[in-house]
C-alpha cells in the first residue's frame, strides 16, 4: 500500500471544494458503501459533495446511513474541482455519471480490480485489499480524515459484503482488525447483517426457484451455470439487483470449481457472472478475453449476442480453461 499515493489524494482532498464521487453501473455493496463512506467523510471537512452512480441507490441497500445523497446523475453535466471513480475496474462501466462531468481539474480512480488500467490523474489500485472500502478507511485513518459511526457503518457494509461476510479468501487479519475498529464506533452488527443478508424480498426467492430449472453441470460437474432470460426476469418483475449473490449456490456445490451467471439484457447482450474457487483458473483471465475483467476468483462482462450464442463462447473457453477431472 503506497503512503505516498495516499498523501498525494489527502492533498488534493484537501485543496478543492467541489467533489462528484462516482462508482459503476449495477452496483454492489462495496461500491455504493465506499461512495458513501468517502462522501460523509469529505463533508464533515466542509466539502461539496454530490455522490452519483447510474442506478442511483438500491433498495437492498437503502437502509444505508444517508443512502438519500446517492442520486443518479443529473442530465444537465456539471463542472467540479475533483471526479473520483471508486470500485470501477474499466473507466466506461462509470456509465452516464462520466457524461455528467462536464469537466474536472482532477480525476482519482480508486480501485481493487487487478484489470484497472489505471486511468485518472491520481491511482491507487490495490488488488491485496478485499474491498475498495478497506481501501478507503486506510486512506481515512492514515491522512486523520473525518470518521464517525455513520461513515463506518457505509464502510463495514463494503467490507462485509465485498468479501462474502468475511469468508472469502482475499479476507486477511488486516481486514478483521478494520472492521473490529469500525464496529467499535457503535455499529449494531446484527442489525446491520440482518438488513444484507436476512431481509430479501419474496421475488428474489422465485427467482432463485426458477434459475435452479436451468441449472447445468459440465467438465465432469467441474463448471455450474445457470441463466436468466430477458422474458422470465420480466414475468418474475425482478430488479437487477436481485441476482447479487445467487452465483453462491453454484459455488458452493462440492466439487465445482467454476460458477457462471448469464442474464440476457435488453440491449442485446448478455451479463456474464463468473466465480472460481481455484487460483488456478483465473476468471478475470478469461473474463477479460471477452471485454471484461475483475479479480482471479470472481470477474465478469457483457457480451454481445443472442443467450444462447453467448452461453456456447463462454463455456468452451471455461471447459478449457478448467480441463477434465483429474
Amino acid at each position: 500500500m503506497s503512503t505516498s499515493k495516499f498523501e498525494e489524494i489527502d492533498r488534493a482532498l484537501r485543496a478543492h471544494q467541489r467533489f462528484a464521487v462516482l462508482s459503476h453501473v449495477r452496483p454492489d455493496g462495496d461500491a455504493l458503501g465506499s461512495q458513501l463512506g468517502l462522501a460523509l467523510s469529505l463533508q464533515k471537512l466542509g466539502k461539496e459533495v454530490r455522490v452519483w452512480n447510474e442506478d442511483g441507490m438500491l433498495e437492498k441497500y437503502s437502509f444505508m446511513p444517508h443512502a438519500e445523497m446517492l442520486r443518479k446523475p443529473p442530465t444537465a453535466p456539471e463542472d467540479f474541482d475533483v471526479a473520483i471513480a471508486l470500485d470501477t475496474a474499466i473507466q466506461n462501466r462509470l456509465g452516464t455519471t462520466a457524461a455528467a462531468i462536464r469537466s474536472a481539474k482532477v480525476w482519482i480512480n480508486i480501485d481493487h480490480h487487478p484489470s484497472n488500467p489505471g486511468y485518472g490523474d491520481i491511482v491507487h489500485v490495490d488488488p491485496t485489499a478485499p474491498a475498495t472500502g478497506q481501501i478507503i478507511f486506510e486512506l481515512i485513518r492514515r491522512q486523520n480524515l473525518p470518521l464517525d459511526r455513520e461513515i463506518a457503518e457505509n464502510l463495514f457494509v463494503a467490507i462485509s459484503t465485498d468479501t462474502g461476510s468475511f469468508q472469502y479468501p482475499n479476507t486477511t487479519s488486516r481486514t478483521f482488525e478494520i472492521a473490529a475498529e469500525l464496529v467499535g464506533t457503535g455499529i449494531d452488527v446484527g442489525k446491520v447483517s440482518q438488513q444484507l443478508y436476512e431481509n430479501y424480498p419474496r421475488r428474489r426467492i422465485e427467482l432463485l426457484r426458477a434459475l435452479l430449472d436451468t441449472m447445468r453441470f459440465e467438465a465432469g460437474g467441474r463448471v455450474a451455470r445457470f441463466s436468466l432470460p430477458l422474458n422470465l426476469a420480466q414475468s418474475l418483475s425482478v430488479l437487477p439487483e436481485d441476482n447479487e449473490g445467487l452465483i453462491d449456490h453454484l459455488r458452493a456445490v462440492r466439487g465445482v470449481v467454476v460458477a457462471i451467471f448469464f442474464e440476457e439484457l435488453v440491449d442485446g447482450k448478455v451479463r456474464v457472472s463468473m466465480r472460481s474457487k481455484e487460483a488456478e483458473v483465473d476468471v478475470s483471465a478469461i473474463c477479460q478475453k471477452f471485454g471484461g475483467g475483475g479479480h482471479s476468483l470472481a470477474a465478469g462482462a457483457r457480451v454481445r449476442g443472442s443467450l444462447a450464442e453467448v452461453e456456447q463462447k463462454v463455456m468452451e473457453v471455461v471447459c478449457d480453461a478448467v480441463g477434465p477431472k483429474s
